[in-house]
C-alpha cells in the first residue's frame, strides 16, 4: 500500500464521517422542530382553556355572552366591553393556530378542529356584529378565513343540544 491509497482511504472515512455528522444534524434539527412545535400547541392550548373558563367560572358572564351572541348591539357599553374583550382574546387565539397550521407547524386534522368551532361562533349574528368593529385588528390573512367562514352563513347549532339557540 503506497501513499496515495492511504491518502483515498482516509479522504473515504472523512466522507463518511462527514455524511454521518450530517445525519446526526438533520435528526436533532427535526427533533427540535417537533418540540417547538408542541410548545407552541401547549401555549395555544393553554390560552384556549383559560378563555373557556370565563364562561365556566362566572354565570354573570355566561348569561352576558348568550345575549351578545344574539345581538352584540343589543348589550349596554359594559357588556359589549366584556364581550368584545371575550371574543378579541378568541379570535387572537385562533390567529395564532391558524399561523401555526400556515407554517406547517400544525397538524390539518387540529386546524380542522379550530375551524369547527370559528364556524359555531360565527354563525350568530351577535359574533358578526361584533366582527365588524374589530376585524380590522387582524392580519388579511386570518380575515379572509373568517370572512370566508361568514360567507357559508353557517347553521346556528353551537349550543343547539342545550336548547339555548331559541
Amino acid at each position: 500500500m503506497n501513499w496515495e491509497m492511504l491518502s483515498a482511504i482516509g479522504q473515504v472515512v472523512a466522507a463518511v464521517g462527514v455524511i454521518i455528522s450530517l445525519i446526526y444534524l438533520a435528526a436533532q434539527i427535526r427533533e427540535q422542530n417537533k418540540e417547538r412545535r408542541r410548545a407552541g400547541i401547549n401555549l395555544l392550548t393553554a390560552q384556549w382553556s383559560d378563555l373557556v373558563k370565563t364562561g365556566q367560572e362566572s354565570r354573570e358572564f355566561a348569561a352576558l355572552f348568550l345575549r351578545g351572541m344574539r345581538s352584540f348591539q343589543a348589550l349596554d357599553a359594559p357588556d359589549k366591553l366584556s364581550f368584545s374583550a371575550f371574543f378579541t382574546r378568541y379570535t387572537r387565539n385562533c390567529e395564532g393556530m391558524f399561523i401555526y397550521y400556515r407554517d406547517g407547524a400544525l397538524e390539518k386534522a387540529l386546524w380542522d378542529e379550530v375551524e369547527r368551532t370559528m364556524t359555531d361562533y360565527f354563525a350568530y349574528p351577535g359574533v358578526r356584529e361584533w366582527w365588524e368593529t374589530r376585524k380590522h385588528w387582524l392580519t388579511d390573512e386570518f380575515r379572509a378565513v373568517v370572512e370566508a367562514i361568514i360567507a357559508h352563513n353557517p347553521k346556528q347549532k353551537l349550543y343547539a343540544a342545550y336548547n339555548l339557540d331559541t
